[in-house]
């Protein structure tokens, strides 16, 4: 059942997909009336010993949860995401694809797809999710476009807006171009952009 004092025992369920793996003293907690009545979890996770996963959670395919990895409720995560140890992901937070999140960081903003994030108060932006993009076959120049896009969003004096526009006008289109701009676009409790020290062009 849901950890929602509000859940008066609807309905509500848990979707399940294919070829997951779920350790010891994994928590999934179906959803709530209010939440839309469904907690998703796609196909080929990894979910490590103590993970929890709360009400109403949309969670993609082939996502890595280490242990203690921890959702509130009615929080999305992408495909091939990964959250480490004792992290927690505040209510509500979007977590995008290939993501990185360092172990015992506490999310209370959206992570923009493909960075690498970690921290408390403040948690910080340490650039682009590299050996993970590698793992998943992400070609070199496929990389250096990102890196360029981080570069605009994370390290010039542009606000969110204005580095958005600048995206759209020096990178063409394409697939993880177009992906970071709709989740920046959609986010509503807006993104960790503070970086953790200055741009480095040799990084990653």
């Amino acid at each position: 059942m849901p950890q929602d004092v509000g859940y008066r025992q609807e309905a509500t369920r848990v979707l399940i997909g294919d070829r997951n793996v779920f350790r010891e003293f994994i928590t999934v907690h179906r959803g709530t009336i209010k939440g839309g009545g469904e907690t998703v979890i796609g196909n080929g996770g990894y979910f490590m010993a103590s993970s929890h996963i709360g009400h109403d959670c949309r969670v993609g395919n082939d996502v890595v949860f280490i242990n203690a990895a921890t959702l509130g409720g009615h929080v999305s995560v992408d495909d091939y995401a990964t959250i480490s140890a004792f992290s927690a992901v505040h209510q509500f937070c979007r977590i995008g694809k290939y993501a990185y999140i360092g172990g015992f960081t506490v999310v209370t903003l959206d992570v923009v797809p493909f960075a690498k994030v970690a921290g408390m108060r403040p948690v910080l932006f340490y650039g682009l999710n590299a050996i993970g993009l590698r793992r998943q076959g992400f070609t070199r120049d496929r990389i250096q476009v990102i890196k360029h896009i981080f570069k605009l969003l994370f390290y010039s004096d542009l606000n969110t807006s204005q580095a958005v526009e600048m995206i759209q006008s020096q990178i063409p289109p394409g697939e993880d171009r177009d992906e970071v701009i709709r989740f920046i676009q959609s986010s509503k409790r807006g993104i960790i952009k503070k970086p953790s020290g200055t741009w480095d062009e040799e990084s990653e």
